[in-house]
């Protein structure tokens, strides 16, 4: 059985959450720019690091370069994301996770945007918490203390 090109009646979720259960993984593709598709591919290579990429890639099919708002895609299961969201490797890993959270949750039917975005910025700090300890570079580990010491600042704004 093919995945469904889109996830969006109740018949295209529902066979696209049952092949992922069943162990479906996308073949994630990068679109974009040279520049774009590098530094994504180095933000991938830490979501490997950390052992998230099984997870990524059951959950997100494209990761595609665009001009506006990063964002998921939930009914194509893309991720759209400028240039600035990939400018820093560790940002733009723990940004994919987040996203791909989000999509699972959009999949399960569950509440995945607004004030359940909560759970998914969660899923992202856990992650930078996972890289951290994984990483054996030291910029890795220092660059995710870095961004978990802006998110717990940013709980007071």
């Amino acid at each position: 059985m093919n995945f469904p090109e889109r996830a969006q009646t109740d018949e295209e979720i529902n066979l696209a959450k049952s092949l992922i259960d069943r162990g479906y993984r996308h073949r994630l593709r990068v679109l974009g720019s040279s520049t774009f598709r590098e530094r994504t591919l180095e933000a991938l290579r830490l979501v490997k690091t950390a052992g998230y990429y099984d997870f990524l890639r059951a959950h997100i099919r494209r990761i595609v370069e665009i001009e506006g708002f990063s964002q998921l895609r939930e009914v194509d299961l893309e991720i759209w994301a400028n240039r600035y969201t990939v400018e820093n490797a560790v940002e733009a890993a723990s940004f994919l996770i987040q996203k791909a959270w989000q999509a699972r949750m959009y999949l399960e039917g569950k509440p995945y945007y607004d004030v359940a975005e909560k759970n998914a910025v969660k899923k992202r700090l856990e992650f930078l918490e996972t890289l951290s300890r994984k990483s054996r570079e030291p910029s890795v580990r220092d660059e995710c203390e870095k961004r978990l010491k802006l998110w717990d600042e940013s709980k007071f704004l």
